[in-house]
């Protein structure tokens, strides 16, 4: 009982510790719904942002807590137990868009496979390869998302993001700024738009393109189910998903939680999944791929939150 008010009153002290915004700083908002395996617990403070400018003068005077930024929900894995500190997702408020001289700059909580279809719309080739890619821009550009051969940075011209003080920067960045699946910007800057240069091509054509791309997606993955895309990253000069098959993974199942038949490298929720049995099978493949091979797979997904005794 002594914790429970303990717990209740921190929670106030803070919460008046918050700064004023334009939008509304909400408690205990479960975040179960807004990921694409459907499990997660709460988020002790939760904050949608009105614009770049309500969420630089939060970063800049918020109190001394924890901050995760939570994009299209697409890439992540939500222990049950929740995320201390305040979750900032960049929903409709951040999706607007412009296209001059062949560049389209949007924000970051634009979802890829609308850039995508903004990109075949104009007339502009090179974005095809988001159009497999769940998720938001900002995730995209914080793990150097790819598919087909192309990854973001490919296209990429210049970064908006806010510091760790508030401050916002707009930058080209360097050539090694964007590798494999991760990118050399501070953990504490938040990335709130990015300008991408495509290259004028017929419609039709691009179309095409990404038409091709969806049949192999559906041919080769798992789709109209709960799942996260690639779960762990491919070691140099191997693939990750033939490690796993291997190492007899392919299907392997925990409850509800399973590596997808159809490419093994897919975690998928069959229907009621708790966030431990996703992430205890995962790291039972892990160490089944390790046993087998030799080689720790690094884990793609992002597994959020206060950690459970996970078995390993």
């Amino acid at each position: 009982m002594f914790n429970f008010i303990k717990k209740r009153f921190s929670h106030r002290v803070v919460a008046h510790q918050m700064p004023k915004t334009k939008a509304e700083i909400r408690q205990n908002v479960i975040l179960a719904k807004k990921t694409w395996l459907g499990v997660g617990g709460p988020a002790e403070f939760y904050f949608e942002p009105a614009d770049e400018k309500d969420l630089a003068r939060f970063i800049k005077n918020k109190p001394s807590i924890p901050v995760t930024i939570l994009g299209g929900g697409s890439n992540v894995l939500i222990r049950e137990k929740g995320i201390p500190g305040i979750v900032i997702h960049l929903g409709k408020n951040f999706t607007k868009y412009t296209i001059k001289d062949n560049i389209i700059s949007c924000d970051a909580g634009l979802l890829t496979i609308d850039l995508s279809k903004i990109a075949q719309k104009n007339g502009l080739s090179g974005f095809e390869f988001l159009s497999g890619i769940p998720g938001s821009i900002g995730g995209a550009l914080r793990m150097n998302a790819g598919a087909y051969g192309s990854e973001i940075k490919d296209i990429l011209v210049s970064i908006r993001a806010i510091d760790g003080n508030g401050t916002i920067h707009e930058f080209e960045p360097h050539p090694d700024f964007l590798k494999y699946r991760k990118n050399a910007l501070p953990d504490d800057w938040i990335f709130i738009g990015a300008s991408f240069k495509g290259t004028p091509k017929k419609p039709e054509e691009i179309l095409q393109t990404m038409q091709d791309y969806k049949k192999k997606r559906e041919a080769s993955q798992p789709v109209g189910v709960k799942t996260c895309g690639s779960t762990f990253k491919n070691p140099e000069g191997l693939k990750a998903w033939k490690l796993i098959e291997k190492a007899g993974c392919r299907g392997l199942r925990k409850g509800d939680a399973q590596m997808s038949d159809k490419h093994c490298n897919f975690l998928i929720n069959n229907g009621k999944a708790t966030a431990k049995d996703l992430e205890e099978l995962g790291e039972e493949v892990r160490q089944r791929v390790l046993k087998q091979s030799g080689i720790l797979l690094d884990w793609e997904v992002k597994r959020l939150g206060i950690k459970e005794d996970i078995e390993e």
